[in-house]
């Protein structure tokens, strides 16, 4: 390990450059509440925090899959990943900050006594069991998040297989509980804001969104931070690798997105198709921009092996993904509140307010740990990783 920049060190004017961003945020946030209703500014608000709030979940995802699969190619980079999940706990506080504004986002919070179809399903959507079930998921995600992380970096100090084992039985754990939480919470914070309208297919489907964009996130930071001198010791093999994973689950994404798509066409039920309708009516733009961002642009690009082996590109399809979505989040959220408008900078600036305060707890938390867990029994193949693959 001789030679090679172990410890990152967060710059200040790296440090005023987030906090410029999150000022944009708060500006933007300011100007929205004076000129737009207050559902189009908790529309927003539910947006970014729900996009970063799953981007962090499907980082600890990652970590979690990675070390009871025993994988030690991504060794040499797990430090980032575990950074972005270390976001976890400052998003759930977006999110315990939303439960102010539940009123406005979801009908169903107060107009059950005038909705037949929303009053046979009160047994379940009803504002104290909805933030019971928050507050839980929020708490559980975070005691993992955390747990991950500290294994990970006590065994930099005091290498133990009892760690590695621990570290085993609580990435098994959170898998499951993963798979099946984050299903409950696209019904609860998504799925329910047309509570007239449900999808057996939808928590897959947004589950399939939270991989592909994190790792579009992890692979536009192991840029950032190459580019400021850190990560060297990171392979054209690795990039492949990622860029593999970035076209695999954008296909993944497209599967699921024309089944659920395909079958309510299909089937052609009112109280399902409605919701198709209503987007492609109202916002035809984002609807077929959603489509080529998320897959036809990943899916042309990235299916030459040159193509998957040139960070440079890699990084803008991987920038195009996380807009894209960014997207695909906005029409599973404005259209069933705000029915008809359209992207703003307040939108613009309010996401660039939370990219900000994302990229500072990211940074922040790169800063406190070595960039390489030095003590991983897999470290040496990670750097040493090579692949014959296409």
């Amino acid at each position: 390990m001789d030679g090679i920049n172990t410890r990152f060190i967060f710059l200040k004017k790296q440090r005023r450059l987030f906090i410029a961003l999150i000022a944009i945020g708060v500006i933007s946030l300011i100007i929205g509440v004076l000129l737009y209703s207050k559902k189009y500014v908790w529309s927003a608000l539910l947006l970014n925090s729900v996009n970063y709030l799953t981007i962090a979940l499907g980082a600890t995802f990652l970590v979690a899959v990675h070390i009871i699969s025993r994988s030690g190619w991504h060794v040499v980079f797990e430090r980032i990943i575990q950074a972005v999940s270390m976001y976890l706990p400052f998003s759930v506080v977006f999110m315990l900050i939303l439960f102010f504004g539940l009123n406005n986002i979801f009908e169903w919070t107060h107009e059950i006594h005038h909705d037949p179809v929303v009053a046979k399903k009160a047994a379940y959507l009803n504002v104290p069991f909805f933030i019971l079930r928050s507050i839980f998921l929020f708490v559980v995600w975070i005691v993992f998040a955390l747990a991950l992380r500290h294994f990970s970096r006590k065994s930099d100090f005091t290498p133990s297989k009892k760690l590695l084992i621990r570290s085993r039985v609580y990435a098994a754990l959170f898998v499951v509980f993963f798979a099946l939480s984050i299903v409950v919470f696209a019904w609860d914070w998504l799925m329910s804001i047309e509570a007239h309208w449900f999808s057996t297919l939808f928590g897959w489907y947004v589950l399939a969104g939270i991989l592909v964009k994190s790792f579009a996130v992890i692979i536009i930071l192991l840029a950032i931070l190459r580019y400021l001198g850190y990560f060297e010791f990171v392979s054209i093999e690795h990039i492949h690798d990622l860029a593999r994973y970035l076209f695999s689950f954008s296909i993944f994404w497209v599967y699921l997105w024309f089944s659920q798509f395909m079958l309510i066409w299909y089937a052609n039920i009112p109280e399902e198709t409605f919701y198709f309708i209503n987007r492609i009516e109202n916002y035809p733009i984002l609807f077929f921009l959603n489509i080529g961002c998320n897959f036809l642009i990943p899916f042309l690009v990235l299916i030459a092996r040159k193509s998957r082996r040139t960070l440079w590109l890699v990084v803008v399809v991987a920038i195009i993904v996380f807009i894209g979505q960014w997207i695909d989040q906005y029409l599973m959220i404005f259209p069933g509140i705000i029915k008809t408008a359209n992207i703003t900078w307040f939108d613009i600036g309010l996401s660039i307010g939370f990219a900000g305060i994302f990229l500072l707890v990211i940074f922040v938390s790169l800063s406190r740990f070595e960039l390489i867990p030095k003590n991983h029994p897999y470290l040496q193949e990670s750097l040493h990783f090579e692949t014959n693959h296409t």
